[in-house]
């Protein structure tokens, strides 16, 4: 594709580089912000560079935050004894738009996955069970992707926490094999989240 200016190129380049986003969308997008007003570009490219640099993770669920506490962390209104363990910041935001969850998350920031190199020690596990030795938690609800490496992870996870007395479920697997959380709807993935069953 000839581009007749070079920062139309490098625009559209970047751009392009988001996940879905070809390059024909990424011209529309570079062309729109083009013509829009001063303003409104430079709140975007503000609002994109302060999220880059200020975001912080929670300490205590790796959740994504303003401060070092996330805002389902410290809410009072929380089930502080159910902890709901996923893979990642987007399956929060699949649950959560469910409105049918009302407990604490823990982001593992992955699955185990040994073609990949990842093993247990890249995750964050260890953190989970120093939540859970804490004595506040009763159950642990295994939400991670019906794929062989979330089975894997949930069974490891399962193995971990078998003696530490606390109830471990699973989501119910109305979410088909081989999905993936963030695709699966809002009503299927809300009664996953209520019908759960024992896991092991």
């Amino acid at each position: 594709m000839n581009f007749p200016s070079k920062l139309i190129e490098d625009a559209v380049t970047e751009i392009s580089r988001l996940p879905g986003i070809g390059k024909k969308t990424a011209v529309r997008l570079a062309l729109h912000l083009l013509k829009q007003n001063e303003v409104v570009t430079e709140a975007l490219a503000l609002a994109i560079t302060r999220m880059r640099e200020e975001i912080k993770y929670c300490q205590t669920c790796h959740n994504i935050s303003d401060d070092l506490t996330c805002s389902i962390c410290k809410s009072h209104r929380r089930d502080r004894s159910i902890i709901c363990v996923v893979e990642d910041i987007r399956d929060v935001l699949a649950i959560e738009n469910t409105n049918q969850y009302q407990g604490l998350y823990h982001v593992l920031g992955g699955v185990i996955s040994p073609i990949q190199g990842i093993g247990p020690e890249e995750l964050k596990i260890e953190s989970l069970i120093t939540r859970v030795n804490k004595g506040e938690v009763s159950e642990i609800i295994l939400a991670l992707s019906a794929t062989m490496e979330g089975d894997t992870t949930s069974f490891y996870l399962s193995r971990r926490l078998k003696d530490s007395g606390i109830k471990v479920s699973s989501i119910a697997r109305g979410i088909p094999v081989g999905g993936e959380l963030e695709f699966t709807d809002e009503v299927t993935l809300g009664r996953s989240i209520l019908t759960r069953i024992n896991y092991g």
